[in-house]
């Protein structure tokens, strides 16, 4: 049985874009993108705005943030989301994840994890590769795909072209996690491309869209599976969901303090009862990112790899 493991991670790894935009080969599955008018230059300069801006308000928030650069070349759009393609785990294991588009998949650096381990005086001791899974036409796109409980072993995980049950069951051998597997649409019934879109577990709170789980016995299955491991659920609705609000991401300081992150969007999406639940629990951390959201369909929690790598 693997040692117990924290909920919530100190250290975030991030991405600084070389050339962020729209991703054309992302936008069937992803309802969320594309609702950006500039040109893929005016976006690209934004984001990193809005980057730095993140990184900087973590910092001050007492979390640790390993910034890596992307590459001009290959050009990964989507490269501001590692999340996608990579996850740490305090056994010292590395799990890399099998991605849907083409382009996305040489978002893959083996670089950064050697940085982290020679330069940043992280242990890794084994990396899973699970990108194999390519070449048979299935996906699981990281913690993207994947909610994870990590005290309890539990992978929440809504099912889609990017989150298939080989894979996601491969997973779960390998890391002796539980899966929790259900269907979930937006309000115009078009499957939900991630599972971080319309939840978050924490240490303590968990958010979520129950009305996209149309099914009732899912729905009824997750809830249970989230008031047994003790969390006080704050429902969302599909409002809050268009608003990226399910996509934060509860962190802790050295101290002890939790940190909740997410965008301004979703922070004000919410009302003064989720709020208080919120601040109550830990320190929020918002800060606008509205054009990143608007152009590649992803938020805060999408732009963070926590790292729960032994030292």
């Amino acid at each position: 049985m693997p040692e117990t493991e924290s909920q919530l991670a100190s250290t975030v790894l991030m991405i600084r874009p070389a050339r962020f935009e729209s991703n054309p080969m992302t936008a069937a599955s992803n309802r969320f993108q594309g609702r950006n008018p500039l040109s893929p230059e005016e976006q690209h300069v934004i984001a990193l705005q809005e980057f730095d801006t993140l990184v900087e308000a973590l910092r001050e928030a007492g979390i640790t943030v390993v910034v890596a650069q992307d590459t001009p070349d290959p050009h990964t759009p989507d490269s501001i989301f590692p999340n996608n393609w990579i996850s740490f785990h305090a056994d010292g294991r590395v799990v890399l994840y099998p991605m849907e588009a083409a382009n996305r998949r040489t978002e893959r650096r083996p670089d950064i994890i050697e940085m982290l381990d020679t330069e940043m005086g992280f242990q890794v001791r084994d990396v899973i590769d699970l990108s194999f899974h390519e070449n048979n036409g299935h996906y699981l796109e990281g913690t993207g795909s994947m909610v994870l409980d990590r005290t309890n072993r539990i992978a929440y995980a809504c099912l889609s072209s990017r989150t298939q049950l080989d894979p996601l069951g491969d997973f779960a051998q390998r890391m002796d996690y539980d899966v929790v597997a259900f269907d979930a649409v937006d309000r115009n019934g078009v499957r939900i491309y991630h599972t971080n879109v319309l939840m978050n577990v924490g240490e303590a709170v968990a958010v979520i869209c129950l009305e996209s789980i149309a099914d009732k016995a899912q729905r009824k299955a997750v809830l249970a599976q989230l008031k047994v491991t003790g969390h006080q659920v704050v429902e969302l609705s599909y409002d809050q969901l268009d608003a990226f609000a399910g996509n934060m991401l509860e962190l802790r300081r050295e101290d002890g303090v939790r940190v909740v992150a997410m965008s301004s969007q979703a922070w004000n999406s919410l009302n003064e009862d989720q709020r208080e639940i919120l601040l109550a629990n830990g320190k929020v951390v918002h800060v606008p990112i509205d054009n990143i959201e608007s152009s590649a369909g992803g938020s805060v929690r999408c732009m963070l790899a926590e790292i729960h790598l032994p030292r």
